[in-house]
């Protein structure tokens, strides 16, 4: 009978630790969390296949997420753990609710350290490549108006129609209401849309000008003109990824393999990214894979 309780107790024991390292196992899984842009999504699966091989974790993509601040908020709630890519300008203005800081390494230094500080959290170097804000036209209407800077657009803005990003319209510091004082007019109407539909929106002429991202490889499939921010009105969005530090402490390994990514992607390279996936219509996941593959992991030699 003390042999059967022994055993009993034994097996008790063991299902109660398999329990135990389970749950420990769920809680440690390497959440990516990513918005809807395609850019985002090429992002996530090239930092989930770059951590997958170089360690033994595998990464879970939360994917379409709606903002860069619903990004914050998941991985200040323990959603996430890291982010596929994070802008100097938009975590300047938007989660640490900062002045915008028009000089790039003032802005990559302001948020490595208040993240560190305040959130025990990695803003890494950039990729490579900065995405910022720009206005843009189709030729046709570049030629006719005689556009190549955001200034030209003051004579005729009165008769053009725009679509920007909704997240933009209420933007302090660099958003549409700073943006008409800095450049001293507006358009006839302008049009709050998913950032996505705007290329569209202009290519078929149902908007004159629309606010859309300098890396996006729409711009060139739909042969459009980016016009000039002559008076350097949107602050640097240089792109780095982004991680919670209790991860980076506990897999040193995931930083080691996060970091071969820096200053690897300009933003020529990422606009090509962007415009396989667009254009080409090829899967985020499989443009990531392809690249990856291209550049052997960035291990100067891959496998």
């Amino acid at each position: 009978m003390r042999s059967i309780l022994l055993a009993s107790a034994i097996i008790l024991s063991l299902l109660v630790s398999g329990c135990s390292f389970s749950n420990n196992k769920e809680d440690s899984t390497i959440k990516i969390a990513s918005v809807v842009t395609t850019e985002s999504q090429i992002l996530a699966y090239i930092m989930k296949y770059m951590i997958e091989h170089y360690t033994d974790e595998e990464a879970e993509i939360i994917n379409n997420l709606g903002t860069g601040t619903v990004v914050h908020q998941a991985m200040v709630n323990g959603d996430a753990n890291m982010s596929a890519v994070r802008y100097t300008g938009t975590d300047v203005t938007g989660p640490l609710q900062a002045q915008p800081i028009k000089d790039a390494d003032k802005a990559i230094a302001f948020v490595q350290k208040e993240f560190k500080e305040d959130f025990n959290q990695t803003f890494f170097d950039s990729y490579g490549f900065e995405n910022t804000y720009a206005f843009m036209v189709t030729r046709e209407t570049a030629e006719k108006y005689n556009l190549t800077s955001v200034s030209d657009l003051a004579s005729v803005a009165g008769e053009l129609e725009a679509g920007v990003d909704t997240s933009w319209m209420n933007r302090e510091g660099d958003g549409y209401k700073a943006f008409v004082e800095e450049y001293g007019f507006d358009f006839s109407r302008t049009y709050p849309m998913q950032i996505g539909l705007v290329y569209d929106a202009v290519d078929s002429g149902e908007l004159d000008v629309v606010l859309g991202y300098t890396t996006d490889g729409r711009i060139a499939s739909y042969d459009l003109v980016v016009l000039e921010d002559d008076l350097n009105f949107f602050p640097p969005y240089d792109a780095s990824p982004f991680a919670d530090n209790e991860l980076l402490e506990e897999k040193p390994e995931v930083k080691d393999a996060v970091e071969r990514l820096i200053g690897t992607i300009s933003t020529e390279t990422m606009q090509e990214l962007n415009f396989l996936a667009d254009n080409n219509l090829i899967e985020p996941a499989v443009v990531a894979e392809q690249f990856l593959k291209e550049h052997k992991y960035f291990s100067g030699g891959g496998e």
